[in-house]
């Protein structure tokens, strides 16, 4: 008689605080067990733990039950990517469990379901926008091309090498009018703008996980302002100066 052999199901825990919302979510391949988000803007190194140490109570776990975290690795906030990157890979290294970097654009993305061209944006200040573009297409989200930092204006240039129109999603305010004078859509339902840390755990298990801990790191896309004055004054200096100046 063959005896059925036990499927283990895999615990993710995800974590995103790329920007000004908090959002958090245990799941399984399969399914969402908890999540919560906050979209106001608040200290990321004050309210994640208490977050997740009661999404853990709540669903009667302790973090050593989890087998993978997954965490927005960037492009985003440059002080929220660094608390969200340090904690997941602290937890990964702490207690030996995978660890999972995903794209904060890539993220956005996977909200929208229906098939087409879907360009999630990221308001970079002065006109820039930290952007990609993706097709969703049955069922499957495929990139299309890589994250970047691009003026919005320089970003719908290039998109008109695709014939089809484009949803946008994300922060988009600033941007709305001209999407629209370029005959692309706006996303209008304020959910999918946000990123969910459900959906970022569910399509974060297909993921390779990171093979070196110690070398994960955010990506930024851009240096912060100061870095950039800095390395202005400072020309020909390595990468690491500047960190040991601040």
């Amino acid at each position: 008689m063959c005896q059925s052999r036990e499927v283990k199901i895999v615990k993710i825990l995800a974590v995103d605080t790329a920007g000004n919302a908090l959002n958090v979510a245990v799941v399984t391949e399969e399914k969402i067990l908890g999540k919560f988000s906050l979209n106001v803007n608040k200290n990321h190194s004050i309210t994640m733990m208490p977050v997740i140490e009661q999404l853990f109570t709540d669903l009667q776990m302790t973090p050593s039950e989890i087998d993978r975290v997954v965490v927005t690795q960037g492009p985003g906030s440059y002080t929220g990517l660094r608390i969200g990157v340090t904690f997941a890979k602290m937890l990964a290294w702490t207690l030996e469990k995978e660890l999972v970097g995903m794209s904060t654009l890539k993220g956005l993305a996977a909200n929208v379901k229906e098939d087409g061209l879907i360009s999630p944006v990221i308001d970079a200040r002065r006109g820039n926008v930290y952007t990609a573009l993706f097709e969703r297409k049955n069922g499957e989200l495929k990139r299309l091309t890589d994250d970047q930092h691009i003026s919005f204006s320089d970003w719908l240039t290039q998109l008109t090498n695709y014939s089809t129109k484009v949803l946008f999603l994300g922060e988009t305010q600033n941007f709305s009018q001209e999407i629209m004078d370029a005959s692309h859509k706006v996303n209008s339902f304020p959910e999918v703008d946000l990123l969910d840390a459900a959906v970022l755990g569910l399509i974060g298990a297909a993921e390779k996980p990171v093979a070196d801990l110690e070398s994960f790191v955010p990506k930024y896309l851009k240096r912060v302002e100061a870095e950039e004055k800095w390395r202005q004054a400072h020309p020909g200096a390595k990468d690491e100066q500047y960190v040991e100046k601040i």
